[in-house]
């Protein structure tokens, strides 16, 4: 309330000599004196008969005594209070005005400051309970997809449970939802309903509102009896009314971003999946980054070796099971072979069965040491077989090492990743051996030429091929680095014999093979390889050399 003094009012541009005219010219014999009896204006006389109250709103703020014009002077007096109040009154509204915007400025700005929704709300419930009188309070909002109650941010000590006003829903919506702002002076319904505690006696609320949507509210309590006036509940809905505006904003932010990392994660799901088809590297090596960016015709030339593995006598075996069996043990088998190709830098282009067909870009070691890993790995394998009663499995490996078209072929509606060398027709072939030779993995002399520490591999030359449908013949050798240690020790110990057999192989020495081969066949009898040429030096003793000649 704006306090009036009859001092400053006289004490006030002029005021005063003003009066001391009015007395002078009515010629009063009179004096002016505050409420405590101080002499402000006049002189003061003895026994005045006249004593008149200066007033404003009913309080007396002084007199003036003396004759019978004194009533004029307070009559002047009490006109000048009103004027004084009405202006004081209309200054202390235009600085709560002031106030009141700098205080919306300034909220505005720590709005503007976040975009997360609940500290919007923890900003703006600071800024009410700072602004408004009050000891406890909540901003609840209503989740649009769970359609409950969530208290985002309280104070003092909490009188809402979400458990508590969640179970109350329709009592609450009715009572708060139903009127947007309000003054509430009798708490006992919400009191009786568990919904606050039985002290809380004072409660201001107003709806977080935006587009005529009600998508909360706020609340301000006090145990005391506050006396919560219009000028409280038209601030807490201003600032309602901003929070609503910024936390729309922010739950629009929000849904945006989720929306965006959604796609960004189907995206990355799609790419993933797709990954398991087509491989990245395949699609990397055509110069793109997801499989959504090939196109038709896209193509790139590369120096890589192709490795082919199949297992032996698959057809016999899967006659042995049934459909299901057959899927499930191909995919077992495919389970332990795919880890070890990529492990080595490869990756598989095709499962073709019980056949695979993967390519490696960099060095021709990457392929041969996936080539062992992977006959290791059927050893694994074979362990778990027999545990099951199970009859074990071989596979032969071969691998080429020359160029290869990588490309996207195809039509407008249909499109496949393929690959067109003859570096792969090669590698098949090459696989297909390792049956005749009785070995487990063959490479050509391409792969071994770019192989630079051959030193680190079991190796053996198997001397030449001509291959189907080829002009020219190749040298192809075994590595016998993933037999067993066994083996291995007995293949190195007749190393130098069985080299000195091949030499007279292909030499059409076939006499001297023969005894070569089997001197290895004496030390290593299990040695199907060297029981290959063996064979074939007895039978080109007997029958000739066949046409393409020379042990070829």
């Amino acid at each position: 309330m704006v306090q009036i003094n009859l001092k400053s009012i006289i004490r006030k541009n002029g005021t005063e000599s003003l009066i001391h005219s009015i007395m002078h010219e009515i010629k009063a014999a009179a004096w002016i004196e505050d409420d405590s009896g101080k002499i402000l204006a006049g002189e003061e006389g003895q026994d005045p008969p006249f004593s008149y109250p200066v007033k404003i709103e009913g309080r007396v703020i002084g007199y003036v005594k003396g004759d019978e014009h004194a009533l004029i002077i307070a009559n002047i007096l009490d006109h000048l209070a009103i004027k004084e109040k009405e202006k004081k009154k209309l200054g202390a509204e235009v600085l709560n005005l002031y106030q009141e915007i700098n205080m919306i400025f300034n909220f505005s700005e720590k709005l503007a400051q976040t975009i997360d929704a609940t500290s919007i709300c923890v900003i703006a419930f600071q800024e009410a309970m700072r602004v408004i009188e009050s000891d406890n309070g909540v901003i609840i909002l209503m989740n649009e997809s769970t359609k409950k109650l969530q208290v985002k941010a309280t104070s003092g000590e909490s009188f809402f449970n979400e458990d508590v006003i969640n179970a109350q829903l329709h009592f609450l919506l009715k009572i708060i939802w139903g009127i947007q702002s309000e003054i509430i002076t009798d708490t006992s319904l919400l009191a009786e309903a568990g919904i606050i505690l039985p002290e809380v006696n004072s409660i201001i609320y107003s709806a977080l509102k935006v587009n005529h949507r009600i998508m909360g509210v706020i609340i301000l309590g006090s145990k005391e009896e506050v006396n919560y006036t219009a000028a409280d509940l038209k601030l807490l809905t201003t600032l309602a009314l901003q929070s609503s505006s910024a936390m729309e904003s922010a739950f629009l932010y929000e849904k945006n971003i989720k929306e965006v990392q959604e796609k960004e994660a189907a995206m990355r799901l799609i790419n993933e999946v797709s990954g398991k088809f087509v491989p990245y590297e395949f699609i990397g090596a055509l110069g793109h980054t997801v499989l959504t960016d090939v196109k038709l015709g896209d193509q790139v030339e590369k120096i890589v070796t192709v490795l082919f593995s199949d297992i032996r006598d698959y057809t016999t075996l899967s006659e042995q099971m049934t459909p299901e069996e057959n899927f499930r043990f191909v995919c077992s088998f495919n389970e332990r072979m795919g880890p070890a190709i990529r492990k080595h830098n490869g990756f598989i282009n095709q499962y073709l069965g019980d056949a695979i067909m993967a390519i490696f870009p960099g060095n021709a070691a990457d392929a041969l040491c996936a080539s062992i890993e992977m006959q290791k790995k059927v050893v694994e394998f074979n362990a778990e077989r027999n545990e099951n009663g199970q009859q074990p499995i071989q596979i032969g490996v071969g691998m080429h090492t020359g160029p290869l078209i990588m490309g996207i072929t195809g039509d407008a509606d249909r499109l496949d990743a393929t690959t067109i060398s003859d570096t792969v027709n090669t590698a098949s072939r090459l696989e297909s051996l390792t049956k005749q030779y009785k070995t487990g993995i063959i490479l050509s002399e391409a792969s071994l030429n770019q192989i630079t520490q051959k030193e680190k591999f079991h190796l053996r030359s198997l001397g030449l091929v001509q291959l189907k449908g080829k002009q020219n013949h190749i040298n192809i050798h075994e590595c016998f680095s993933g037999n067993t240690e066994e083996d291995i020790f007995k293949k190195q110990k007749t190393l130098s014999t069985f080299n000195q057999g091949m030499y007279n192989y292909l030499n059409s020495s076939f006499g001297a093979a023969e005894q070569a081969f089997l001197s290895v066949a004496a030390v290593h009898p299990e040695d199907r390889t060297a029981e290959f040429f063996l064979n074939n030096s007895k039978l080109y003793m007997e029958k000739g050399i066949i046409e393409n000649g020379a042990g070829i």
